[in-house]
C-alpha cells in the first residue's frame, strides 16, 4: 500500500506552510505530496488567500529531492492547454522528473465567479477536458524537431513546436478521478496512469472501479496498467482524546468523520476500515491533511499507522 499526503491550501495556507508539509512528508517516507487546485475556500475565510498550484509546486520542486509532486486535481477550466503543458513540463524538469498531473473538468462555480474564470455547462467542461488531454499529451509526445497540430470544437493548435518536453518519458503520469459514469472511465482508459475515487463509500468505489475496469477492457488495455487509488480525510490518534482534538482543530465531529472516512481512528481501527478498500483493489491512498500545522500528525501516521500495512 502506497500512502501520499494531500493538502487543501485554499482553506488557508502560505507557501511556507505547504513546503513544511512537503518536507516532513519526504523525511517521513510518504511517496508524494499533492495539493488541490482551488482559488476559494469551501469554508472559513481562507486567509491569507489562495496560492497557485503550479507556482507552488515549482518552488517545492527545488526544495525537495525525492518526493513526488502533483495536483488533485487541476481544473481544465483554469488554464489553456498549451500553457498548462509548458508549466507541468517545466516543473517536471525542475524536480528531476517527479511530477504527476491530476486533471479534471472543474466543478466549483464560486471560485470561477470570484476570479473571472468562465464556467461553462458540464458537457462543455468535459469537452474541454477531453481536448486538453489530447493536446497536452500530443505536445509532450511529438518528436523534437516536429510540430503538433490539433483541431477541435474547443481548441485549435497550429504548427506548435511542442516544447518544452518533460523529463519523464513518454510524459508525467496523468491521474483522472471522480464518479462520472461514462466519460470519466473512458478518459481514464485512454489517458490515465492512475484512477482516483475521492471520499467515496465502499459501494460507490466498487461501482466506479468496475466501470473503469470495463472501459480498460473495451479499450484493449491491460487491467494492471492502471493504478487504483482513493482519497480520505485523515484524523488519526493514539486514543479517542487525541482523535477528538484533531477533529476539533479542523472543525469536524468525530462521529461524522468516523462514519465518512476509513482514515479516522486509532492505527488498528484505520487498518481494519481500510482493509475492505484494499480487497476492492485500492493500491494507493491519499491522506487529506486538513490541519497543515500539525506535522506530528504525519509522524504518527508514518510510525504507527503505515506499519499496520507492512
Amino acid at each position: 500500500m502506497d500512502f501520499r499526503v494531500f493538502v487543501e491550501p485554499q482553506q488557508g495556507a502560505t507557501y511556507s506552510d505547504q513546503l513544511a508539509v512537503a518536507r516532513a512528508a519526504e523525511d517521513l517516507g510518504f511517496s508524494a505530496f499533492f495539493r488541490s487546485d482551488h482559488y476559494v475556500a469551501m469554508s472559513g475565510d481562507g486567509m491569507p488567500g489562495p496560492t497557485d498550484s503550479w507556482v507552488t509546486l515549482a518552488g517545492i520542486a527545488r526544495e525537495t529531492s525525492t518526493i513526488r509532486l502533483g495536483t488533485m486535481v487541476t481544473s481544465a477550466t483554469f488554464r489553456h492547454p498549451g500553457p498548462l503543458a509548458i508549466s507541468v513540463a517545466q516543473v517536471d524538469e525542475m524536480s528531476g522528473g517527479r511530477v504527476e498531473l491530476g486533471i479534471g473538468a472543474g466543478w466549483f462555480e464560486a471560485e470561477h465567479q470570484a476570479y473571472a474564470i468562465p464556467f461553462p455547462p458540464l458537457g462543455e467542461r468535459f469537452d474541454r477536458l477531453t481536448e486538453q488531454l489530447h493536446i497536452i499529451t500530443g505536445l509532450w509526445t511529438t518528436p523534437v524537431g516536429e510540430t503538433f497540430d490539433y483541431s477541435g470544437s474547443q481548441y485549435t493548435v497550429a504548427q506548435s513546436p511542442a516544447l518544452p518536453k518533460p523529463v519523464q518519458s513518454p510524459h508525467p503520469p496523468i491521474i483522472i478521478g471522480g464518479s462520472g459514469a461514462k466519460r470519466t472511465p473512458a478518459l481514464t482508459a485512454q489517458f490515465a496512469a492512475e484512477f482516483n475515487i475521492p471520499f467515496a463509500p465502499l459501494e460507490m468505489a466498487k461501482t466506479q472501479y468496475e466501470r473503469v475496469a470495463t472501459a480498460l477492457s473495451d479499450a484493449g488495455r491491460a487491467a494492471d496498467s492502471l493504478t487504483y487509488s482513493a482519497a480520505f480525510v485523515l484524523c488519526a490518534g493514539h486514543d479517542d482524546a487525541e482523535i477528538a482534538r484533531r477533529a476539533d482543530a479542523i472543525g469536524r465531529e468525530v462521529d461524522e468523520l468516523r462514519s465518512n472516512s476509513p482514515a479516522v481512528g486509532t492505527p488498528a481501527e484505520i487498518a481494519d476500515k481500510l482493509a475492505p478498500y484494499i480487497e476492492l483493489g485500492v493500491q494507493r491512498v491519499y491522506l487529506q491533511l486538513l490541519d497543515m500545522s500539525d506535522l506530528d500528525h504525519l509522524e504518527f501516521v508514518a510510525t504507527k499507522v503505515i506499519p499496520q500495512f507492512s
